[in-house]
């Protein structure tokens, strides 16, 4: 909290347990939680999509959806823990290979990573099928200002452990790789930022479409914010603490709405 005019005013800031099976039920709740937010911004499609995170207890396992359950279905039971090779070590129910090739791949590249997470979103995928990255054109878009890496090798599925492995390296020490024809990963040190770097990434990529559509219709061409002022901003806006909080109030509703994440 902080002490403005003699008052101590409130914020949110990151939890600390005492025990790693608090901190265990935490994460699974968190992300449920991610997955009901998920579906309720139209992220789900079919069986398509995973949001991962590492065990605290075991890092090398990581916790995922089931293969084929709705995302607004989901609760803290449903959720499967793998080993870094994709085999199913806790849980009843199988997972998706793609899951397995990409997150083990991503979360064994980045030991500072605890969370991933991908989906079909329409303006992800859109975007992913041009020949562009994230560009600095509005505020929120300079979350990702040069912390955007790209992986142009699209070969079908992702199933194979090597090319998750590439994937990896691709996204390198960003925050946000772009799957050529394919979609939009994010990854984050709570399941917080990694969920919301996933969904202001979307719309930031919705709000790019919409920008340069507009602007051919117009004649003209979208303004980019200057490298200074985009570096400035991500400073300001594109933290892992300021992924985390801004996850906060998303989980607040959520967590409110639908408490059998819990269960």
């Amino acid at each position: 909290m902080d002490l403005v005019a003699g008052r101590h005013l409130k914020v949110a800031t990151p939890p600390v347990f005492e025990t790693p099976q608090q901190e265990r039920a935490h994460r699974k709740a968190k992300l449920a939680a991610a997955f009901r937010m998920f579906s309720k911004a139209g992220l789900d499609e079919g069986v398509a999509g995973h949001i991962t995170v590492r065990d605290p207890e075991e890092p090398d396992t990581f916790w995922v959806n089931p293969f084929g359950m709705h995302f607004s279905m989901i609760k803290s039971s449903d959720l499967v823990r793998v080993d870094e090779a994709g085999e199913v070590v806790e849980g009843e129910r199988a997972v998706n290979g793609a899951a397995v090739a990409i997150h083990c791949a991503v979360h064994a590249a980045r030991p500072d990573v605890l969370a991933a997470a991908h989906a079909h979103g329409p303006m992800g995928k859109t975007l992913s099928s041009l020949e562009m990255t994230i560009e600095p054109l509005t505020q929120d878009a300079c979350a990702f200002y040069e912390d955007v890496g790209v992986f142009d090798d699209y070969t079908g599925v992702v199933v194979d452990p090597e090319e998750g492995k590439r994937i990896g390296r691709a996204l390198g020490q960003h925050k946000a790789v772009i799957l050529r024809n394919h979609g939009m990963l994010t990854v984050g040190r709570s399941v917080d930022s990694a969920a919301w770097w996933f969904l202001t990434l979307e719309r930031t990529a919705q709000s790019q479409l919409t920008a340069y559509a507009a602007a051919a219709g117009l004649g003209t061409k979208p303004l980019q914010i200057r490298h200074s002022e985009a570096e400035v901003t991500r400073g300001q806006v594109g933290g892992e603490l300021a992924g985390w909080f801004q996850f906060q109030p998303i989980w607040e509703r959520i967590s409110t709405d639908h408490p059998d994440i819990f269960q």
